[in-house]
């Protein structure tokens, strides 16, 4: 992925801005890829995965001065903006949530079909996901979904390590009862 060339020209059209523009699309070129995959284990569809990578980088492109640098730095910095901005995201959700009255039934599938089954899984795990606590919710995707260990994720998220591991335990916990309240077993 790189910088549309409109958006480099803009930035670098300004004076001053160059070093800025230049040290964007290096964040871009080093960082889209992996910040894509975690937007798009943390949203329901491509779509918005990557609306919130584009949200995540016009963030930076606001703050290049205040993101450190250093490959780990950045990364860290980039993936806790692109978080934050999820949670952001999800609260908004729950909001409009509770203000909307007319919640509409999931609809009902053939469950003999190996397709609509997994499918099936898919959404309640995914719905059961969405009613975690987001600093949880957001633990659990970077720890078992995108593979991070509780060291890596607390240095993303700047929490100690034990905290991480605690919330992967009751998120874990939660999940379960959250997926077996849901599916009746």
């Amino acid at each position: 992925m790189s910088v549309p060339p409109p958006v480099e020209a803009a930035l670098v059209g300004q004076a001053g801005v160059t070093d800025h523009a230049t040290r964007l699309a290096g964040l871009f070129d080093a960082h889209a890829d992996r910040l894509y995959r975690l937007a798009r284990r943390l949203t329901a569809n491509a779509e918005d995965a990557r609306d919130l990578v584009q949200d995540t980088f016009v963030r930076a492109a606001t703050r290049t001065r205040s993101i450190p640098a250093g490959d780990a730095g950045e990364e860290a910095w980039l993936v806790r903006v692109l978080v934050n901005l999820q949670r952001d995201r999800w609260r908004r959700t729950a909001m409009r949530a509770r203000h909307d009255a007319a919640n509409a039934p999931a609809p009902e599938a053939n469950p003999g079909s190996d397709q609509e089954s997994a499918l099936i899984a898919r959404t309640t795990v995914w719905r059961a996901l969405e009613r975690l606590p987001l600093r949880r919710r957001a633990i659990l995707v970077l720890h078992e979904l995108e593979g991070l260990d509780a060291r890596a994720i607390a240095a993303l998220l700047h929490i100690t390590p034990i905290t991480v591991r605690w919330h992967l335990s009751r998120g874990r916990r939660d999940l379960a009862l959250l997926v077996k309240a849901t599916t009746g077993e």
